[in-house]
């Protein structure tokens, strides 16, 4: 049986560049010990151009061509991530996605 898909397809997303570490994780702890937290690539980009770069949410949105409450969306699931993973001791692992280097 197929899954059928509600809506329109996500679009793409323009990330500006992708992180050369992929996890992060408690000291002392083996990976293979954790669970694992995925951030995807356009997650951690909408963390990156609002708290890093010091963005609005309307000019972040348009620098990854999407609409504000797509952008919000990404927003809120990265932060909920991020802080879960850091307030239980859980590892980070950013892959994955819907997205489009913007450097191409």
């Amino acid at each position: 049986m197929s899954k059928r898909c509600r809506g329109r397809p996500k679009a793409l997303r323009r990330v500006e560049s992708t992180p050369k570490v992929k996890y992060f994780k408690p000291r002392g702890v083996p990976l293979s010990e954790i669970e694992i937290i995925v951030i995807t690539h356009e997650e951690l980009e909408s963390l990156r151009l609002v708290d890093l770069e010091g963005l609005h949410q309307v000019e972040a949105a348009q620098k990854m061509g999407i609409s504000r409450k797509a952008f919000w969306q990404e927003l809120q699931s990265a932060r909920k991530k991020a802080v879960f993973a850091l307030t239980t001791g859980k590892a980070i692992e950013i892959k994955g996605g819907n997205y489009v280097s913007s450097n191409d």
